[in-house]
Parts: structure tokens; C-alpha cells; sequence
């Protein structure tokens, strides 16, 4: 499996609707009546906090250069806030240890997804690690809040109907312009005239001196 491949798994593309599938199911499988509020608040929480980091710095520049840092990198965030999640509904009513397995195979999607990013040279060291800690720690704390809750098992026919639409959306590829949308977005809030880039942390060469 390519990098490339590996790196979908964390594109809003196919995290969005699978996002709204887990939040469909939890009412009709999960005891607790208020889950699905906790997963809405939890990933909803992932996604601004990755937003807020992006629009601060390409509408105003605000990033810690020496870190190399622009924001979080939103696939590994989502990617590990949401594949835990789902492998954990998922694994419904299993034994313990199927459970935990499957969860950690959410995690392990997770870094393989933050390890594409880097791999493809598309977010710096510093960005990948925030997002996998936002994600992991936030993925973390709703199934720490959700250990007492009991799940009802899943059919085969309402497994293949969970894993329908992100398989579906994983055939075909198309990748969200989420960063596009921000980019606009930040421009509009920070009256800028161009979004700040990467490139426009680094400081400046001093000017070569003439030889006599």
C-alpha cells in the first residue's frame, strides 16, 4: 500500500461521512443515549482546533518558526480521533481482547497516516506530532468516558452497511479542498491579500557583500 493510499485515510473526504455513520449507529447500538453527543462534541472539537491553528496562521502568519510549526496537520488529527472510534463500534460486543486489538488497530491507521504526511513531505515533524497527539488524546479520553457503556453486536448486514459509504468514497479517491476553503476563509477574516505560506517564516538571507 502506498503512502499515497495510506494518507486518504485521513482526508475529510472520507473521514466527514463516516464521522456522520458513527454518529447514526451510536444511538441505535450504544446504552447510552448521550454518546453520540459526546462523539459530535469530540470530533467536532478535533476539527476546529485544527481549523483555528490553520486560519491563525495563513490569515496572520501565527506559527512558531522554529519548530516549523503552521498548524495541525488535520489528517493525522482526524485519523486518530475518528479510526479508534470506529473499530471500537465496530468491535461491538466482542470479548475484551478482540476489542482492545481492534481498537489498536484504529491507532495504528492513525500513525501510519501521520507517518504519510511526512513521508510526502506535506507537514513538517512538529505538525504531524500535534495532530497525533490532539487526535489520540481526545479519540482516548471519549472511549475512557464511554468504558462502562455497552454496545449491542452488529449483524453482518449492519457491518457491511457501516463500511459501505467509506468504502465506496475510498474507491473512488476525490480529496476534500478543505485546505482551499481555509485558505479563502483566512484571507476574508485577515483582510490579506494572499494566504501566508510556509516559506514566509524563513528568514530572510542577509544581502552578499560586494568583493572589492
Amino acid at each position: 500500500m502506498s503512502w499515497t493510499t495510506l494518507t486518504y485515510f485521513g482526508d475529510s473526504m472520507l473521514l466527514l461521512p463516516t464521522a456522520i455513520i458513527i454518529a447514526l449507529f451510536l444511538p441505535w447500538k450504544s446504552d447510552n443515549r448521550r454518546t453520540v453527543w459526546y462523539w459530535l462534541g469530540v470530533f467536532g472539537l478535533t476539527g476546529l482546533i485544527v481549523c483555528v491553528s490553520k486560519i491563525a496562521f495563513m490569515g496572520w502568519g501565527l506559527g512558531i518558526e522554529h519548530l516549523d510549526f503552521t498548524g495541525f496537520s488535520g489528517h493525522t488529527a482526524l485519523a486518530a480521533t475518528l479510526w479508534p472510534v470506529m473499530f471500537w463500534l465496530l468491535a461491538g460486543r466482542f470479548p475484551l481482547a478482540l476489542r482492545l486489538l481492534l481498537i489498536a488497530v484504529g491507532y495504528a491507521l492513525a500513525l501510519l497516516v501521520g507517518a504519510s504526511r511526512l513521508m510526502l513531505n506535506v507537514h513538517s515533524q512538529s505538525e504531524v506530532i500535534a495532530g497525533m497527539i490532539l487526535g489520540l488524546m481526545i479519540s482516548s479520553l471519549f472511549l475512557l468516558a464511554q468504558r462502562r457503556t455497552r454496545l449491542k453486536n452488529l449483524s453482518l448486514i449492519q457491518f457491511c452497511v457501516a463500511l459501505l459509504v467509506p468504502m465506496l468514497l475510498f474507491s473512488q479517491g476525490h480529496q476534500a479542498k478543505t485546505q482551499l476553503y481555509l485558505q479563502e476563509l483566512s484571507k476574508t477574516l485577515s483582510g490579506e491579500q494572499r494566504a501566508f505560506k510556509r516559506s514566509d517564516m524563513a528568514p530572510e538571507a542577509p544581502p552578499a557583500e560586494s568583493q572589492p
